[in-house]
């Protein structure tokens, strides 16, 4: 506990000075009509305990110049032991001995401890607005309000580096390793941000390990694999977008904010406006069949045009879901969301589509499809993609059926 500055008592009488000891301090009480009592210790001048009521208080006394002093608060006796207490009190009358002022240092220390790590974890999200990407502002409120949520009490100048890498485990535990380095990164740049705005002196992420097995950015999931992951999956609006990912090979977000008036379920088709994919294209999906069933078994929410999810941006709660399923499923290499759209382009590949269609189906712009060529091919590839991606959902339901 901080000193607390406290009016000076009348000076102490003789009486009121003795080796400060548990056995006396038992001892001490008040005089009808006393409100306090100070006893000072015989041996460190300036400690002394305060009963006030029925409550005891170690304090110290520090000398002042012009003679003037200050009783300071050091704690209370029935959370810090007598041993504690007198060692805090040489340490602060030590400190005061070489011109430290107490009351300055307190109001110091309250300022550090208004700056915690929550309070800028929030400035850096304001200051980010101006900056971000909606997607990647909204990957670091994850991080913010999920990732880094249990240290946010802490002062900015508490967090340190065994703290940041205690968490950095837990959540490589609880989400994943590709969580784990995203957090990490993400708590660097703050602190990097922090020092340049003067709200802190150093980064307590450098030194941290990295953490291990990080997905590698060309992973490819086999059809076995995707067969594992497709049984596992529990029921609800997660399963849908997983299974709806390997069958379409769309981006994650561009399924998890998928909307009923995109949806023509009877012609088989899903279309994206501009505003909802990547390259700005508005883009077409052929769906197939399996793809058709697990739409039409997704509740239509009352007032809600959004098919999955009950926020404002559609399905949420990733991390925490994929954490779960990776604890259903133990593949030999770890595997992210995102490859199941290079799962889904490899297996179209493979049951022999030709690439300018694959990349046609995941609207994906290359050589392949630019400029005047791909628009003029638009209607031929809507045709081909329909094949396509019905081939790749009849390979899915296949292998998942065991068959």
């Amino acid at each position: 506990m901080h000193p607390r500055q406290i009016p000076m008592p009348r000076r102490a009488a003789q009486e009121n000075v003795l080796k400060l000891t548990k056995a006396a301090i038992a001892g001490v009480s008040l005089a009808p009509g006393q409100s306090e009592r100070v006893i000072w210790d015989a041996e460190l001048r300036g400690f002394g305990y305060r009963l006030r009521g029925s409550r005891g208080f170690w304090v110290i006394r520090p000398p002042r110049a012009g003679g003037k002093s200050s009783l300071f608060t050091i704690g209370a006796a029935d959370t810090i032991d007598l041993a504690s207490a007198r060692r805090a009190a040489g340490e602060k009358l030590a400190k005061a001995a070489l011109g430290e002022n107490p009351a300055l240092a307190r109001q110091e220390q309250r300022a550090q401890a208004a700056v915690t790590l929550g309070s800028t974890l929030e400035q850096y999200e304001k200051d980010a607005r101006k900056r971000m990407r909606p997607s990647s502002l909204a990957n670091l409120r994850t991080h913010i309000n999920t990732h880094w949520h249990p240290l946010h009490g802490l002062p900015l100048a508490s967090v340190t580096r065994s703290s940041v890498a205690t968490r950095l485990r837990e959540i490589t535990e609880e989400s994943g390793p590709h969580a784990s380095v995203r957090a990490r990164r993400m708590l660097s740049a703050v602190y990097v941000w922090a020092i340049g705005e003067g709200l802190a002196e150093s980064n307590p992420v450098l030194g941290t390990n990295a953490p291990t097995d990080e997905v590698r950015r060309d992973r490819v999931l086999s059809l076995p694999e995707l067969a594992l992951i497709w049984r596992a999956l529990p029921q609800g609006d997660f399963s849908a977008v997983v299974r709806l990912l390997i069958l379409t090979g769309q981006r994650r977000d561009e399924v998890a904010e998928m909307r009923w008036d995109e949806l023509d379920l009877d012609a088989r088709l899903w279309r994206l406006p501009p505003s909802r994919t990547k390259n700005k294209r508005a883009h077409t999906v052929p769906l197939p069949a399996c793809a058709v069933d697990i739409l039409k078994s997704v509740p239509i929410r009352a007032g809600r045009d959004l098919v999955f999810g009950t926020g404002s941006g559609g399905f949420s709660g990733f991390s925490k879901s994929k954490a779960a399923l990776d604890r259903q499923v133990s593949l030999e290499e770890p595997w992210r969301l995102h490859d199941l759209r290079r799962s889904a382009a490899t297996g179209m590949a493979e049951i022999g589509v030709m690439p300018h269609v694959i990349e046609a189906a995941l609207n994906h712009v290359s050589g392949h499809r630019a400029g005047v060529a791909g628009i003029y091919n638009r209607a031929r590839y809507e045709a081909e993609t329909r094949d396509a991606l019905s081939r790749w959902g009849d390979e899915v339901e296949r292998v998942c059926a065991g068959k």
